[in-house]
């Protein structure tokens, strides 16, 4: 029995794949570096106080954010101890879970968030969104929403047993 050939990508699959992620890469440079200019924040960094930010009480158990930001447990640990010495956090254990830690974002968090925010709109909008007709938008989101949902099916990282990540 012949071996079957090795997956492959047609071109045009491959260019949108290349493209895709050179997209990202740049926009997510843009976006890095005016979030360390305008408030010394990392790309990671300011999600956690976007997150904390919008959500109604200002609060996320740790696990939650490490799903939502795509970011291992033990470096948004890291993180969101920077955001507390800086005073922009406080983590607790959470009410609902002796093992669990809640985040919350801070008064000066929230002023922090304020600063930044005007500006991450700008380069977004600007590199992103600029070059876009409001058509291409709703088809952008249209496309990539499926993608994202495809992908999130399976479960959280924070779900996967330790003992078989450590594998």
């Amino acid at each position: 029995m012949p071996d079957a050939p090795p997956p492959s990508l047609d071109p045009v699959q491959l260019g949108a794949y290349f493209t895709l992620i050179e997209v990202t890469s740049l926009l997510r440079h843009a976006v890095e570096q005016q979030l360390r200019e305008a408030g010394n924040l990392s790309y990671v960094q300011f999600q956690l106080l976007a997150r904390l930010g919008d959500s109604p009480t200002g609060s996320h158990r740790m696990t939650d954010l490490a799903d939502g930001v795509v970011y291992s447990r033990s470096g948004l640990t890291y993180q969101a101890g920077l955001l507390e010495k800086a005073g922009l956090v406080v983590r607790a254990p959470s009410p609902d879970d002796e093992r669990s830690v809640t985040v919350t974002i801070t008064d000066a968090g929230r002023a922090l968030l304020a600063e930044v925010l005007p500006g991450h709109i700008e380069v977004v909008s600007g590199l992103l969104f600029e070059p876009l007709s409001p058509a291409d938008v709703r088809a952008l989101a249209a496309l990539l929403a499926p993608v994202r949902d495809h992908i999130r099916a399976a479960p959280p990282r924070s779900a996967a047993s330790r003992r078989r990540q450590a594998q």
